[in-house]
């Protein structure tokens, strides 16, 4: 029988949505270990001038604890 946690984290990138869950997925692995998915729960964009300048996701983690 397996515990996992859910973390939920929010990543910003200048690259799109994909670019920013692989960054909220990097920072999370820094300091927790046995990431097993991400949820991606919200997206967001940030307009300047009529463009998206920067793209921001909610994502939830889930990781093995026990």
């Amino acid at each position: 029988m397996s515990v996992v946690k859910v973390v939920e984290i929010l990543a910003e990138s200048n690259e799109g949505w994909e670019a920013a869950a692989q960054k909220a997925v990097e920072e999370v692995s820094k300091t927790v270990k046995n990431v097993t998915s991400v949820y991606v729960k919200d997206f967001q964009a940030i307009v300047e001038d009529g463009k998206i300048v920067r793209y921001r996701v909610n994502v939830k983690v889930s990781f093995v604890v026990a």
